[in-house]
């Protein structure tokens, strides 16, 4: 479930603060940047369910409302931090590949991207955070699609398939990570512990197709499943569709 919403504060005021167009003088200990940091830390750490502007400025030693002089409130804080954190991904321009090398590469970068800062999954995103980073990564990400017969709204379209996908196998990849972490189980030592019920009541001669197919996966992964197998799995058969796309337009 979502804690946060982009686009969900002021507009104007929003754009201001993730243009820096009207940011006040800033005190050593203070200004945009630092209070980001440090909700970004926190959202790190507990997740956006706990991030408030009184926990930010605990954590940096001021008074909440010393906060509000650089940002207007919990709204516009995510969207910065949002728009924040996108600037960390990386943008070389000579991958090999041609645009399925591209792409791959971009895919992964927003794989790695949200597993070191998993609220981003809490995060709805049907407005855009209409910031710096984010165009200058959109700008990007585009160009692995510009120039191979698509139109602009199926670059557009093609990325968007990408980056959906990305956050759909990260999104399953944080949750199966948080339940070890809720439970003090890993995947291994739940089904060694489940293994003996559910061999008394699991009939493979009733469910020959469920026994074969889970036990081939389960000694491929590990466990019943793998996060990191399902993205770079649905990735390949993603780009097989845009390639089928693009012949199309040849």
């Amino acid at each position: 479930m979502a804690n946060g919403r982009s686009g969900g504060g002021d507009p104007a005021r929003t754009l201001s603060v993730l243009w820096r167009t009207t940011s006040p003088t800033a005190r050593k200990d203070l200004g945009v940047d630092r209070i980001v940091a440090v909700a970004v830390a926190l959202a790190d750490a507990e997740g956006l369910g706990a991030l408030s502007m009184r926990r930010v400025a605990d954590k940096l030693g001021v008074g909440t409302m010393s906060l509000y002089t650089y940002v207007p409130g919990k709204a516009e804080l995510i969207d910065v931090m949002v728009d924040t954190v996108h600037g960390e991904t990386a943008r070389p321009h000579d991958v090999p590949g041609g645009w399925r090398g591209r792409l791959t590469r971009v895919a992964r970068e927003n794989w790695a991207l949200h597993l070191r800062h998993p609220w981003l999954l809490e995060v709805a995103t049907n407005r855009a955070v209409l910031g710096p980073n984010v165009a200058a990564k959109y700008d990007y990400e585009l160009g692995a699609v510009d120039g191979i017969g698509l139109s602009d709204v199926e670059m557009d379209a093609v990325l968007g398939l990408v980056l959906g996908h990305v956050r759909a196998s990260a999104r399953l990849a944080v949750e199966a990570a948080q339940v070890e972490q809720r439970t003090g189980l890993t995947d291994e030592q739940w089904w060694r512990a489940a293994a003996p019920f559910l061999a008394r009541v699991f009939d493979p001669e009733r469910f020959p197709t469920a026994a074969r197919v889970g036990a081939a996966a389960g000694e491929a992964h590990g466990s019943a499943y793998s996060g990191e197998h399902a993205f770079e799995f649905g990735l390949e058969r993603v780009l097989d569709g845009v390639e089928a796309l693009v012949v199309s337009r040849q």
